[in-house]
């Protein structure tokens, strides 16, 4: 029961841990990232214009997989208050951005208006840059944006609508803002941007979605996954299926030498019995078969109790959170649960399967005995 219920509770934490990770970069920067082609460039820093392209755009909301694509644009930045400055990354996008991934870190305040003309003079930021600059929701700041043609620096002054937190580091220097401020900034056209945003409804399947995606651009464009932008994110998460799988290993011995140590006991306990019974001219494998539906009947006992213990040790985890983890070093701030029904499927008949193969060694005891000493034995 144990060995089940504990297999059961660390597959679901792995695998809430890695989906609720996945989820937060996903909602950040999307699935796949379209944007110019730039060799050796990081996909993270200040993009080459490109131009809107409405064939594309009607090309990717085509394909069935695609939940949205936004276009976007990044300039570097310096937040400057009398308390510091803080180097961001500033993001702009349009006014029907597909916001609602982002709904879940904001802490304070609201997303930026966008007017119909001009452009919006709002900004978000994340919680921890808030909180070194000291600002609140509806504080102003001066943000000096950095200009690649080495030019000074163009200063703004902002309102902050809202705060952010992500709890991932990588994300704390990340503001959001309206795109057609960097166009400004840029000297670019209206229709000019930075790349595309897109979400898909399966993220699964972006891997294959970007495959088609790339085949279909026009020439001088790329994509990549975010997967392919956040390797070290990613590769870090893929390392806790190791874990997993140890800890699945051990389960599974600590459940065999248990039952075996059970059959054991109940054999030799029986072992008068056993002789009397082959006296009475019982066949050694009819009074195996006996011992092993005994053991069977115990380790589906377990079984359906471990799963039983699992379930409710994981909504006692969704409910409370008791499990607590330091969200600077795990992105999280507490054990997320996420139940799968293949779960159940892999750990009750992987267990059951083990375990009976493993019930056939005790019960060979059956065979040795000798029916003149078993009717002695006390």
């Amino acid at each position: 029961m144990l060995s089940v219920a504990i297999m059961i509770v660390a597959m679901a934490i792995t695998n809430g841990f890695q989906y609720t990770i996945s989820q937060k970069i996903f909602s950040f920067w999307g699935h796949i990232r379209v944007q110019h082609f730039e060799p050796g460039k990081s996909f993270l820093a200040e993009e080459m214009a490109i131009e809107k392209n409405d064939t594309v755009a009607r090309l990717l909301k085509a394909n069935n997989a695609i939940e949205s694509v936004n276009p976007f644009a990044t300039k570097s930045a310096v937040l400057k208050t009398d308390e510091s400055i803080e180097g961001i990354l500033f993001k702009g996008v349009e006014n029907d951005y597909h916001a609602t991934h982002l709904g879940q870190f904001m802490q304070q305040g609201r997303w930026p208006r966008f007017p119909d003309s001009g452009y919006s003079r709002e900004i978000v930021l994340s919680e921890p840059v808030a909180k070194a600059l000291k600002l609140q929701v509806g504080n102003k700041v001066f943000i000096y944006f950095i200009q690649g043609d080495g030019s000074p620096p163009r200063a703004n002054r902002l309102t902050v609508s809202g705060i952010y937190k992500t709890g991932i580091e990588e994300y704390k220097n990340i503001a959001l803002g309206d795109i057609r401020l960097i166009q400004r900034l840029n000297g670019w056209k209206a229709d000019e941007i930075g790349g595309y945003e897109i979400f898909v409804h399966d993220y699964r399947r972006m891997d294959a979605v970007n495959e088609e995606i790339f085949a279909r651009l026009p020439a001088g464009w790329n994509s990549k996954t975010i997967t392919e932008i956040y390797p070290n994110i990613f590769d870090w998460l893929n390392l806790q299926n190791n874990t997993i799988n140890l800890v699945l290993i051990i389960m599974t011995i600590v459940a065999v030498l248990n039952l075996i140590t059970c059959l054991i006991i109940l054999v030799l306990e029986r072992t008068r019995m056993i002789g009397v019974l082959k006296a009475l001219g019982m066949p050694n494998g009819t009074l195996q078969f006996v011992f092993l539906f005994h053991g069977a009947i115990i380790t589906i006992s377990g079984i359906v109790m471990g799963n039983l213990l699992a379930l409710l040790l994981c909504w006692l985890q969704q409910r409370f959170g008791f499990i607590t983890l330091p969200e600077e070093m795990y992105y999280i701030s507490k054990a997320e649960v996420r139940l799968e029904w293949w779960h159940f499927l892999l750990v009750d008949a992987g267990t059951f399967s083990v375990c009976f193969i493993i019930l056939f060694i005790p019960t060979y005891i059956v065979w040795r005995v000798q029916p003149v000493k078993a009717i002695q034995f006390r």
